[in-house]
């Protein structure tokens, strides 16, 4: 062996050969991770082959250093790498940060934080001295007191003294408490809920289901199957019972949630079970969290790994089980940066490699993998009774265009029904639920006189008014305009319309209707700070909020058994988005919403608030009539031959100029070879949001029917050959993604 062929984490596809040292020739391998010289820069790259002789002429820079002298993955994660670079088209050394970012291994010294514990033994005259010497020493000491045998944090402390350390030091002198300092375990910090104790009695559904399961898992090999449980059917308890199975055969689990507030609910749950046994991972661990967090996992400290979609590449050894809970959801999805994978799919095919069980959960189940349970490609297991004795809730469609008629008032928010069933909720101490799927204040800011806009320049997209941090914002780029509104800069006049609804101006609503009401409102704006989001959730939980307002992030997944009324505040948002999804998205989103209510004994209530009552997908979503919705989806999607009846792919190029965009869209278009029977091709045109964060955007989308191209080669083999192949097409400063199995094709 002479040399070495290496990947870069950047967008190209060549590889680049090194020389070996001489002294990293015995330990080099397929799979290193290695420093390399690139132009002025050293960086990290991948060892993807071995070669005798080089046709580079020149002389050729010899690699650096290697980072691993064994093996950082396992022959199953480098095969699961090989396979997210050949079907998303994307260069190896980017699907390998992706499953293990270079960064990771970094040396990150933990945060140190100051624990303190009760001492055992302290009499009572010496109790008595200490709160006669010091009442404030004396007070603290009996908050750690009750905290025993636990270790208590010492910053929780702060509310009841400014320096709480110096006190707790002193009380260690004095024999009352032990103080240690230590990094915080990411599980048993702010990172879940308190633990959740429940005495479980399975149905003779999920008895079924989980003995299905079991066998499957007992078997050690792949086995996929589609978990459809109604909501509230306790999928979650079912997911508790085979991990159990697991963890007796020696094996470990892995738990994909798509949203962080739903992993912080169920870690609690499974905190209860698994005690430390589990790890979660997440977007909101700080760099020492997730370095600390992966070295658990590595070393198999931790069997058990929750969290969201990059979970599926946690180096978790003996792998048993996989389960994708709410499998639908959008949030799977990758769109940037490349690899753009789908944890879903990514799941599936490492069950493959792994050889285990693989279970795909959902209420509403993607049409995708409905269907493929149709094929009887996946094992279908279905949960079709609520947990208990708990039964549907009761669903109220209220028309909007008939109560504007009845009341003459337009543009509601909170419609004469709605608002009496809250009213009477809250004079019974119970809960409501609110749900609106768009933040802030108002979504589009217009000039009353001239009609003038206010938009993102960078975006060509109206920005959004947040009333809490008065401020107007661009949801697609992240722009922020902190400037005063005091006159529109056409016409100059002071005269405002704020159009539209977010959730900040149907909470501040419901503050002014129901003043002695508790309200929270739960948004993305509040969830980018993971605390406070898990704060409002376990408030909730325990009965301290009355009211919670909050997006799509709480209309699925979360279990409160005690919400007898769920209101949705606009059903249509969402629904005639061009998208061929649109739909699909907005019936699972209602169903599902509606799904939060009535879990427990007393039956509960849902009113939905729509402008379009005799649409297929609020009438089929209001009935929670399933099937009705699916075959006509199904239907259409044959008719229009999109998913599940083919593979599609998005061509995406984007510049800082249209016209040179356009251009070279149009060309790449003409100059298409190896066209095939069953191949659609659509565009180019400007995307749906054209112009994002400066840079204008075109897409040609690819359609390849299933009836000609059963396993999505064929498409594979012509994106390759006219995008990757042809290495002397002239894009300037344009540049090109692409999107395989794209789930959005706005």
């Amino acid at each position: 062996i002479m040399f070495a062929e290496v990947s870069l984490p950047i967008s190209s596809f060549q590889t680049f050969t090194y020389s070996i040292p001489k002294e990293l020739k015995k330990v080099l391998f397929v799979g290193s991770r290695v420093k390399v010289p690139f132009g002025r820069r050293k960086i990290n790259g991948i060892v993807v082959s071995f070669i005798k002789e080089s046709s580079f002429n020149g002389e050729l820079k010899s690699i650096i250093d290697i980072d691993d002298a064994t093996p950082v993955l396992s022959n199953e994660l480098w095969k699961l790498i090989n396979w997210i670079s050949h079907y998303y088209i994307t260069p190896i050394a980017l699907a390998y940060n992706t499953v293990l970012p270079f960064a990771l291994l970094n040396n990150h010294s933990p945060r140190q934080t100051w624990f303190v514990k009760y001492v055992d033994g302290n009499d009572i005259h010496k109790n008595n001295n200490l709160k006669k010497l010091s009442p404030k020493q004396h007070y603290i000491f009996n908050v750690i007191k009750k905290a025993s045998p636990k270790y208590l944090k010492v910053s929780i402390l702060k509310r009841m003294s400014s320096n709480p350390i110096s006190i707790c030091k002193a009380l260690e002198a004095k024999g009352f408490v032990n103080l240690k300092k230590s990094s915080q375990n990411p599980i048993t910090s702010t990172n879940s809920f308190k633990p959740i104790k429940k005495n479980i009695l399975y149905n003779e559904e999920q008895l079924k289901v989980i003995k299905s399961l079991n066998n499957s898992i007992i078997s050690k090999k792949y086995s996929p199957n589609l978990l459809h449980g109604v909501t509230g059917s306790g999928k979650t308890e079912v997911f508790i019972e085979i991990i159990k199975t697991v963890k007796k055969i020696g094996k470990c689990s892995i738990v994909l949630i798509p949203e962080i507030s739903l992993t912080s609910q169920i870690a609690g749950r499974f905190r209860e079970v698994f005690g430390d046994d589990m790890a979660l991972w997440h977007s909101q661990l700080s760099k020492s969290q997730r370095a600390k967090t992966w070295q658990d996992i590595n070393d198999g400290t931790c069997k058990i790994v929750i969290g969201a979609r990059s979970s599926i590449f946690s180096p978790i050894k003996n792998l048993g089980l996989i389960i994708v809970d709410e499998e639908q959801d959008s949030s799977y999805k990758q769109d940037s940066p490349s690899p753009r994978y789908h944890a879903r799919d990514v799941a599936i095919m490492r069950a493959k490699i792994e050889k285990c069980t693989v279970v795909l959960s959902s209420a509403t189940p993607s049409l995708e993998t409905f269907y493929n349970y149709k094929l009887k490609k996946y094992n279908y297991l279905k949960l079709s009774k609520r947990y208990g004795n708990a039964i549907y809730p009761k669903v109220h469609v209220v028309d909007l265009i008939d109560e504007s008629k009845e009341t003459g008032k337009f543009n509601i928010i909170i419609s004469g029904l709605l608002q009496g069933k809250i009213e009477k909720r809250l004079n019974d101490d119970e809960q409501v639920l609110l749900i609106q799927n768009r933040r802030g204040f108002s979504p589009t800011v217009k000039c009353s006189d001239c009609g003038h806009i206010f938009m993102c320049l960078s975006c060509k997209t109206p920005l959004t008014f947040h009333k809490y941090d008065n401020n107007f914002k661009c949801h697609i780029c992240g722009f922020i305009s902190n400037k005063k509104l005091d006159s529109c800069k056409e016409c100059l006049s002071q005269n405002f319309s704020y159009m539209g609804t977010g959730t900040q101006k149907v909470e501040e609503l419901i503050q002014k209707t129901f003043p002695n009401a508790r309200v929270a409102r739960l948004d993305h704006d509040i969830s980018k700070r993971n605390s406070p989001t898990i704060k409002v959730l376990q408030d909730f939980q325990d009965g301290e909020i009355d009211i919670l307002l909050g997006t799509q992030m709480i209309a699925k997944g979360l279990d409160f058994p005690e919400i007898p009324l769920v209101g949705i505040i606009n059903a249509d948002l969402g629904l005639h988005i061009p998208d061929f999804r649109s739909s699909e998205k907005t019936f699972q989103l209602i169903y599902q919403a509606a799904g939060r209510s009535g879990r427990g004994k007393k039956r509960g209530e849902v009113v939905i608030q729509t402008y379009e009552k005799e649409n297929l997908v609020i009438n089929s979503a209001s009935k929670l009539n399933l099937k009705k919705y699916y075959d006509s989806m199904l239907t259409d999607r044959y008719t229009l031959n999109y998913p599940p009846f083919s593979w599609i792919s998005k061509i995406e190029f984007l510049g800082l100029n249209a016209k040179s965009v356009s251009s070279l869209s149009n060309r790449i278009r003409n100059n298409f070879f190896g066209i095939y029977k069953g191949l659609e091709i659509l565009g180019p045109a400007p995307c749906f949001k054209e112009k994002i964060n400066n840079k204008y955007r075109f897409q040609i989308i690819l359609k390849s029917s299933k009836k000609y191209d059963s396993n999505s080669e064929k498409l594979h083999s012509f994106i390759s050959k006219n995008f990757i192949e042809q290495k002397n097409r002239l894009i300037g400063s344009n540049k090109i993604h692409i999107h395989i199995d794209p789930i959005s094709m706005i």
